[in-house]
């Protein structure tokens, strides 16, 4: 029962439980049983007759938290609770709409339209407005729809405030957006916010009695609520006011699809006079684990605060790992976890390696494959079965086999050529029919007799490029044959319009990489090309299994998908400035305050054996880049550390004459600040330096003595400029004594002309 479940909670917890009437906040900590102080509340405002089941609205992020949070309240209970309604955002909406339906020009037996159904009705748009695919893809316009339905931004407010080519041309397609959905009796995802937000505001009859029958609100995770999520709650809990809100604004990391970390900043605004309790008693790490999360986040400026206490006993002394580059990062990780593990410390299921972007898997899923440990990768498509790599090992077996139909098949589609499924249908049988290569059969006059003009030049510039590559394949290395075919077909160009290009783009980046290191690291079979070799490499690593969720293996996975998730063992790696950070957070405050929550999350995962680690040089877009470690790792930081080294990493130190440094403050550098930062490419297995880039008209061309704005540092003059194009550097002298002269690099510091 809800009493035996409160006799044990803490002094903090029990006065979550038991606030009574209006607004209450609890900023929950990491670890600090937030899922516990929210089910025992709303067990004891049922049991104690403060509510009725059926005027309790509990709000969840996932069907998962749903399902665990009503199950929890049935045990306290003793039995399910009759007419409560627990549920995601857009469960909730979905009810409150098919309630509602005809306010919004549906019946309640509208249709849900998934993703493939929107992006059908968006092409249909596009085709009546005359946009072409080629500019915008679908799934870019119904990104662009989605923000800002999230935003809750009309048709017409989109459209006075449509300024770029590609808000334009997406303006008249949302203004067609509900008449397209009404018609078909149908909505999308994000309809079934916006749709109930518009009722509430339009229609105070529904409002008020939506107010009326639900007495209690309770909203979990509140940190990551979008513009429409907030506006939902607030509408529905503007009567009675009580509203419970429990999340943690130290791991708000969701600002990027548009979650708002103000909604749970501005709590008390919002909802006067609304108790705020503080849940800092942490049941989840040693205390050498807290201590460090504590010191990481206090930098954050824009934060309730709070400070995690460990009730734990124990632990070790986190570590920091230094390695040569990301390969030897990888080695020394598997060679910690290996002696971990030969001692009968962990298991391999207890082991999480957390990393920034998806492209860092690939070098540890090559170094688990070379030791021969076993691992799952979670809350992302492995690395050879990601979209754009498929689309790239398509065109290179087609290169390796003219014979290879379902490489054509997706080749010929990567990117799209205006080659059609009846035409590809039509060559395959061709092929099938003549015993030739398909290959062959795509500029066979006569196999083509009947295709349009069009639809024959667009074969024969395929197999062009297919040709051409073969050639090329026939002695030079891998990593050469990919680079110039992404850049023959404008692989990277097709990517860039697509909302997760650059993601895209970095593991195309990673496979080149990859491709490079392949054939010096594995050897392979006596006689075979390297491109032969390649392909039979990564086809290993694409076919190994996915293992099941209780294995003994190894997980992978992003920082974001972390979230939520515990483990006796975390690996954070890649801690490099320009990485994690991400580089484009530098002269954004707000982004950057979000990176280092993000490395807090991470950081609160561990439950006993945490291990941070960076590389001195990691390849990135395809280029080796020297690193330094992040600045997220300050001095207070660094001392809580247990600071070692790769040999690998020792050895280049003493070559480069930089013995003895961690990383921070050496030649080495980072690619905002430092003076002359070394590019590397890889080239047949050596190194060679980067041609300049021809200058980009893009970029601000800025002259010495010149006034200029910068977001962090202030006003300052130029004092000189050095390179060209993206390579271009200013030296600024800034009139604030602490920022100092700075050297930047112009493509990313985001300067501004004038004194402010």
């Amino acid at each position: 029962m809800t009493s035996a479940g409160a006799s044990t909670l803490n002094p903090a917890q029990r006065e979550a439980v038991e606030h009574g009437e209006g607004p209450l906040l609890v900023l929950a900590g990491a670890g600090s049983g937030k899922t516990r102080v929210l089910t025992t509340r709303i067990a004891r405002l049922i049991e104690g007759g403060h509510a009725r089941a059926d005027h309790v609205l509990a709000v969840t992020f996932t069907n998962k938290a749903a399902r665990e949070m009503r199950d929890r309240i049935g045990r306290l209970l003793g039995h399910e609770p009759s007419g409560m309604w627990v549920g995601t955002f857009h469960a909730i909406g979905a009810r409150l709409l098919r309630a509602n339906a005809a306010l919004a020009g549906r019946t309640p037996e509208y249709t849900i339209y998934d993703e493939d159904d929107t992006l059908a009705v968006v092409k249909r748009l596009m085709d009546r407005h005359r946009i072409s695919t080629k500019t915008y893809t679908p799934r870019l316009v119904s990104s662009t729809v989605s923000e800002a339905r999230n935003a809750l931004v009309t048709p017409q407010e989109y459209e006075s405030l449509a300024l770029t080519p590609l808000a334009k041309a997406v303006a008249p397609l949302y203004r067609e957006w509900d008449a397209a959905f009404t018609a078909a009796n149908a909505v999308s995802f994000d309809d079934l916010l916006w749709l109930p937000v518009m009722i509430l505001r339009n229609h105070q009859d529904v409002r008020e009695r939506l107010q009326r029958r639900f007495a209690h609100l309770l909203v979990d995770e509140y940190q990551d609520t979008n513009k429409a999520q907030y506006e939902l709650i607030r509408l529905l809990a503007s009567g009675a006011r009580n509203v419970c809100a429990v999340g943690d604004d130290d791991q708000a990391i969701y600002g990027w699809r548009g979650a708002d970390v103000r909604n749970i900043l501005d709590f008390e605004r919002d909802f006067p006079s609304a108790r705020v309790v503080r849940l800092e008693e942490n049941y989840r790490s040693v205390p050498q684990v807290l201590e460090l999360a504590n010191v990481i986040i206090r930098a954050n400026e824009g934060r309730l605060g709070k400070t995690l206490r460990a009730t734990r006993e124990g632990g070790e002394q986190v570590s920091l790992i230094g390695a040569a580059d990301d390969r030897d990062e990888a080695d020394a990780i598997l060679e910690e976890v290996a002696q971990r593990r030969g001692r009968g410390e962990i298991r391999l299921g207890d082991v999480a390696v957390l990393y920034r972007t998806n492209a860092q898997s690939r070098p540890f899923e090559e170094a688990l494959r070379r030791h021969g440990m076993p691992y799952r990768l979670v809350g992302a498509v492995r690395f050879y079965d990601r979209r754009e790599i498929k689309d790239l090992l398509a065109w290179l077996r087609l290169i390796a086999n003219p014979a290879d139909v379902e490489a054509f098949t997706r080749a010929v589609a990567a990117p799209r050529r205006g080659v059609g499924e009846a035409t590809v249908e039509l060559l395959v049988a061709a092929a099938r029919e003549a015993r030739i290569p398909i290959l062959d059969a795509a500029v066979n006059d006569t196999v083509l007799a009947g295709a349009r003009p069009s639809t024959r030049e667009s074969l024969a510039g395929f197999v062009a490029v297919v040709r051409r590559m073969q050639a090329l394949a026939a002695d030079a290395s891998v990593d050469r044959v990919l680079g110039e075919l992404v850049s023959a077909i404008g692989y990277v160009d097709a990517l860039k319009s697509e909302p997760d290009g650059q993601d895209r783009i970095e593991n195309v980046a990673e496979m080149i990489r990859g491709a490079a290191e392949a054939v010096i690291d594995e050897g392979g079979e006596v006689g075979l090309r390297p491109l032969d070799r390649f392909l039979q490499q990564a086809t290993l690593v694409a076919g190994v299994d996915q293992l099941a969720a209780d294995a003994d293996a190894i997980t992978l996975m992003t920082l974001h998908t972390a979230k939520g998730l515990e483990f006796p063992m975390v690996v954070i790696a890649g801690l490099e400035d320009g990485l994690f950070p991400l580089s484009r957070s530098f002269d954004d405050p707000e982004r950057l305050e979000e990176e280092r929550r993000l490395l807090y999350v991470g950081i609160t995962r561990a439950e006993r054996t945490l291990i941070l680690s960076w590389a001195r040089s990691r390849r990135r877009n395809g280029e080796l880049v020297m690193s330094r470690l992040s600045s997220f790792i300050t001095p207070q930081a660094e001392r809580l550390l247990a600071s070692r080294q790769t040999a690998r990493l020792r050895s280049t130190a003493r070559l480069m004459g930089t013995q003895g440094s961690v990383g921070r403050g050496d030649s080495w550098g980072d690619p905002l600040f430092d003076d002359d930062l070394p590019r590397w490419r890889p080239n047949r297995g050596r190194e060679q330096e980067v041609e300049v880039e021809e200058v980009s008209q893009d970029l601000p061309a800025f002259v010495k003595g010149e006034r200029v704005s910068h977001k962090r540092f202030g006003s300052g003059t130029i004092e000189a400029v050095t390179g060209q194009g993206r390579d271009a550097k200013v030296t600024v002298k800034f009139d604030d004594e602490e920022a100092g002269t700075k050297k930047l690099v112009v493509a990313f510091a985001g300067l501004e002309r004038g004194t402010d």
